[in-house]
């Protein structure tokens, strides 16, 4: 296969990429290997360590409301951002400068500070202005400073996906008389979407993993917050360190996996049959459009 950016390699090559492979996967093999010595020599594959993670105590008492948790610090912290950086995205692109200028500075603003800062600041900002609860402070912190930061990355993803678009699909819908707003909510947010979803599916993803933040700083009770109580009481450090790992992976695999099957999907439905319609197929669907059938002559019935 050779495109624009990758030509189809030839036998020498293959050969090449061939030894490249095997050495790679002997290499990982032998570290593999190593890191199962070492910790063996630690005495961190003995049965006692991992036995916890066979009972129900472990997980509903520690595991689980950790992270349903991060779950639901997660999902909130998405629903409010998506939104938040589509209209921010779209704000950027407006034709009055009164709108992009200000919308620009806050997306600038934002995604220049790190994300933990804001969740720092969003703490003091509920524990002095508000009267939110020291209990539910930590889960307002985190989904703020992640709706902040990943609202104006995602306002970016959204500016560049609509204008990686042709300028054709906006000149032919000036064409027909739509308006700005028309030809955007219509014709150019649709395409973007799938152009845009794995760099959205990617941010997400992050916001699954910054999570991890409020647990450490604020004291938010997210799976790797809960994780540190598991092993103070079962003394196991590394082994839930690898157990709190492989929920993630198999947490953000889920909905890499999700998405990949969304943009598949919202691909397909897009895609043309190639059919070519002869003119009586083109008078039945002007027909079909105005109320009635065609008569051969042009007239409707």
């Amino acid at each position: 296969m050779t495109s624009v950016l990758y030509d189809a390699p030839g036998p020498k090559a293959k050969r090449r990429n061939l030894v490249f492979s095997v050495v790679f996967f002997v290499l990982l093999a032998l570290l593999l290997w190593w890191i199962w010595q070492v910790m063996d020599d630690k005495g961190q594959l003995e049965w006692s360590l991992w036995k916890p993670f066979t009972t129900s105590e472990a997980w509903t008492t520690y595991l689980l409301p950790g992270l349903a948790d991060t779950l639901k610090a997660a999902a909130l912290a998405m629903v409010i951002a998506l939104p938040l950086g589509a209209v921010l995205g779209i704000a950027r692109l407006s034709d009055h400068r009164w709108v992009r200028i200000p919308a620009g500075a806050v997306v600038e603003f934002f995604r220049a500070i790190p994300v933990l800062l804001l969740m720092l600041f969003a703490n003091e900002f509920f524990a002095r202005s508000t009267g939110v609860s020291s209990e539910d402070r930590p889960l307002y912190a985190v989904v703020t400073g992640l709706v902040l930061y990943n609202a104006s990355v995602l306002a970016e993803v959204v500016r560049a996906g609509i204008l990686a678009l042709p300028k054709g699909q906006t000149e032919a819908a000036q064409a027909i008389g739509l308006r700005k707003s028309q030809t955007m909510a219509g014709i150019l947010l649709p395409q973007a979407v799938t152009a845009m979803l794995p760099a959205i599916v990617s941010q997400l993803v992050v916001i699954v993993k910054d999570t991890a933040l409020g647990g450490v700083m604020l004291g938010f009770t997210e799976l790797l917050n809960s994780r540190g109580t598991l092993a103070a009481n079962y003394a196991n450090v590394i082994p839930s360190f690898i157990v709190v790992a492989i929920i993630f992976i198999v947490l953000n695999f889920i909905l890499t996996s999700f998405a990949s099957w969304l943009e598949g999907r919202l691909r397909r439905s897009k895609r043309s049959t190639g059919a070519v319609l002869g003119v009586e197929d083109v008078d039945d669907l002007n027909a079909a459009e105005v109320g009635g059938p065609h008569k051969a002559d042009g007239g409707t019935v």
